[in-house]
């Protein structure tokens, strides 16, 4: 595996040093942008985006982001990191990561994760002390969006798809990583195993072949 370079950005908001306003969230948008647009025309390999769910963060949505970077650069892979997938739907993640890889012509990457920051869990009407289970079976149902259409797949939940029809279909599979703040076992659902690899353990791959 060759080695890669990249960079991710959270969006967040900080206040000028001169001036002490905070940032504008449409000007810092605007900036990360121009910041992937960058990294793509210097030979960078990967531009990850966050997803936050707080007033001190300019990205709640980083596919809509990723889909503005993808107009904007050639080569570039682009990334959540991460989508926060215990709180979201998996139907609308796939969706929304097949368009920008679509639309970027094979270039889209998702780094799923529980979220360390917990704010998107009421927000959501999700119950926190199913943080485990809600990413073991969100993970589970993307990984089959991910290979299979139509689908069927049962869960406990969320309701059932039954010849669910999800479209746009991208035109690869679409990588999927699962984020991991310390080593990569202890997050990896077991029952998933075989399916998934970690960006933790994706990195010591690559820095064993250096």
């Amino acid at each position: 595996m060759a080695f890669e370079l990249g960079v991710y950005h959270f969006g967040e908001l900080t206040p000028d040093p001169t001036t002490g306003a905070m940032m504008n969230p449409g000007v810092h948008l605007r900036h990360l942008v121009e910041q992937a647009t960058v990294a793509d025309q210097v030979g960078l390999d990967v531009f990850g985006v966050g997803e936050h769910h707080r007033t001190d963060f300019a990205v709640s949505a980083p596919a809509v982001v990723l889909a503005a970077m993808a107009q904007a650069t050639d080569n570039i892979k682009l990334s959540s990191a991460v989508t926060v997938l215990s709180s979201d739907d998996p139907v609308r993640v796939f969706q929304q990561f097949a368009t920008v890889d679509l639309l970027s012509e094979g270039r889209a990457e998702i780094i799923a994760g529980r979220g360390s920051y917990t704010e998107s869990f009421p927000l959501f009407g999700y119950d926190l002390s199913q943080y485990n289970e809600l990413f073991a079976e969100k993970l589970d149902l993307l990984l089959k969006l991910r290979d299979e259409n139509p689908i069927n797949w049962e869960g406990q939940l969320r309701p059932p798809l039954i010849d669910g029809d999800v479209t746009p279909r991208p035109d690869r599979q679409i990588p999927v990583w699962i984020a991991v703040g310390g080593t990569a076992a202890p997050a990896r659902p077991r029952r998933l195993a075989p399916r998934v690899a970690s960006r933790q353990e994706r990195k010591s791959e690559l820095l064993a072949d250096c």
